[in-house]
């Protein structure tokens, strides 16, 4: 038993060195306001402000509205790549797990040649609003539900598909009776971790230089960066810390169940 406590030292004191002591610094300072003392003040004049509530509000639609998307359009293409034979399917599948690597800013870039404002269609100034900022989020964290749904997909007993086949039933129904209640949780699992990264992204709002368009990571930027408001940025950052741990708790659970 002692043993193992001293081999569970190391990590334990790298974590609390590297993760846990900057974020208590973030926590610390946040009920440390500019005039001094220990207060819950920062917390009051941060909610307070239209500022932190348009924020949020924004974060939330946006995320939501992104993990609608990525869910209805990963799953449209994983039926594709899994049950429809087309030369380079598991090309494309391969394709898949390396766009995961990506950076989101990359594909942000990428959106700009066609949406910026010097672009294909960059007349129409797309991509600096929030359906701009909307379809970047789409596009980049589509495969994260891909991927769980193809490794779903590859478990399931295609002799069933071919029995319902066989009596006639038409692939919609297929797809409904039989393919989604087996996709359920990898969509679960797929959805949750897309909600998650969409409530922290940063890179793609900031990219998109849409205008109007304030997140809480955004919020965090410009009062520390712009404003000098260290206890505000911090205030907003505890604020999406909770949020994601929240729901970080909701995708492992969901992953479990899954089997992710």
């Amino acid at each position: 038993m002692c043993r193992r406590l001293l081999w569970a030292l190391p990590p334990v004191a790298l974590l609390a060195l590297f993760f846990l002591y900057p974020l208590a610094l973030v926590v610390q300072q946040s009920v440390r306001p500019d005039s001094g003392g220990t207060s819950l003040q920062p917390y009051a004049d941060v909610f307070a402000s239209e500022a932190f509530r348009n924020a949020l509000w924004t974060t939330v639609w946006l995320a939501l509205a992104a993990t609608a998307g990525c869910l209805a359009l990963g799953f449209l293409l994983a039926l594709v790549i899994a049950f429809v034979p087309f030369p380079g399917a598991k090309a494309v599948a391969r394709f898949i797990d390396v766009y995961l690597s990506f950076p989101s800013f990359l594909i942000t870039l990428a959106l700009l040649f066609i949406y910026g404002t010097t672009g294909i269609i960059g007349s129409f100034q797309f991509l600096t609003t929030p359906w701009g900022v909307l379809l970047a989020e789409v596009t980049y964290f589509t495969p994260f539900v891909i991927r769980p749904l193809l490794a779903a997909f590859s478990q399931l007993d295609t002799a069933q598909l071919e029995a319902a086949s066989s009596l006639g039933a038409r692939a919609p129904r297929i797809v409904r009776r039989i393919i989604l209640p087996e996709a359920l949780p990898a969509l679960a699992a797929g959805g949750s971790l897309v909600l998650v990264l969409c409530l922290n992204e940063f890179g793609i709002v900031l990219f998109t230089g849409a205008k109007g368009v304030t997140t809480l990571p955004m919020l965090v930027y410009s009062k520390a960066i712009l404003e000098s408001d260290y206890p505000g940025a911090c205030v907003v950052a505890v604020v999406n810390v909770l949020i994601s741990v929240g729901l970080y708790g909701l995708y492992r659970v969901v992953s479990r169940r899954a089997g992710a």
